[in-house]
């Protein structure tokens, strides 16, 4: 089953700004277009940035406009990993995107020996290459696999794992069944990490959110620590590089689970954090 996201919304938006978002055009000149097995794929280029498009949804992409230069914003908090244990030295991706975020982990993480990068579309690598500027260095290996087929059969110990999938129309809820959590658990290495990226209505406290309670209880039933982010600094800076507003009109938030099975603290050395020019302590303060 697919989890779309647009369902789980909870309050309306304002009529007002909805308008303004669906009245929004932009110069877009498609530079890559495939249909491949499991995704309609399509790579943009517009006055915002270039971006990685699966049917009509931004999956990855890169912003240069005036307010903020990086990442799709919520992408931001998979770097959060550092100020836990900067010695991190094997790392699994789990959907690869643009690429971005790896090449941004080798400029945080001093001790890396081994970043495995997983994606079941084929065509990712030569995309993250040609039109996002990924460097796959020697220490980079890409298999192009099912994400939870490959934690199945994996026998290697990982100090962080992130998975960041979606289909063109949401979460596939495999990434939410008992074997996928198993396999990550047999997979993290003693203090690993595990970060995913999920969604859920903004509005957390409401009854009517049980779509993000079960998310939160189902991570605390499997892991002893687990901090949740919720994306408010990600939807600040979206709205603002894309339809200059300064709050969020969609009643969807991404929601960022860091979890483990040992107890850990985030930590404040933001020093390295310039190498990525990026200014961490926003999405630090999203912490639930």
């Amino acid at each position: 089953m697919i989890i779309i996201p647009e369902y789980l919304a909870i309050h309306e938006p304002n009529e007002e700004l909805l308008e303004k978002i669906n009245s929004k055009t932009f110069n877009d000149k498609v530079l890559y277009k495939k249909k491949s097995d499991f995704h309609n794929i399509k790579v943009i280029e517009n006055e915002i940035g270039r971006f990685l498009h699966y049917k009509d949804t931004y999956q990855a992409g890169f912003i240069k406009t005036k307010t903020y230069t990086g990442n799709l914003p919520y992408i931001n908090y998979f770097t959060i990993p550092y100020l836990i244990n900067p010695d991190i030295k094997n790392i699994l991706l789990i959907g690869l995107g643009t690429g971005k975020i790896v090449n941004d982990w080798e400029k945080l993480f001093d001790k890396i020996t081994s970043i495995d990068i997983v994606d079941i579309e084929s065509n990712i690598l030569g995309i993250a290459k040609d039109f996002f500027g990924f460097k796959q260095e020697r220490h980079t290996t890409f298999t192009l696999q099912d994400g939870i087929v490959f934690l199945r059969e994996n026998k290697k110990k990982y100090d962080l794992i992130v998975t960041d999938v979606a289909s063109d129309d949401g979460i596939d809820d495999r990434f939410l069944t008992k074997e996928y959590f198993d396999c990550i658990k047999k997979s993290l290495s003693k203090n690993g990490l595990f970060v995913s990226n999920l969604c859920a209505s903004a509005d957390f406290e409401h009854s009517e959110n049980t779509f993000f309670r079960s998310l939160k209880e189902l991570y605390e039933d499997n892991f002893k620590k687990v901090a949740v982010f919720k994306g408010n600094e990600s939807d600040r800076v979206y709205y603002k590089a894309f339809f200059d507003i300064d709050e969020r009109v969609i009643d969807i938030t991404n929601v960022i689970f860091i979890s483990s099975m040992k107890d850990f603290t985030i930590g404040n050395d933001y020093q390295k954090f310039a190498n990525i020019n990026l200014d961490i302590k926003p999405y630090i303060n999203d912490l639930y």
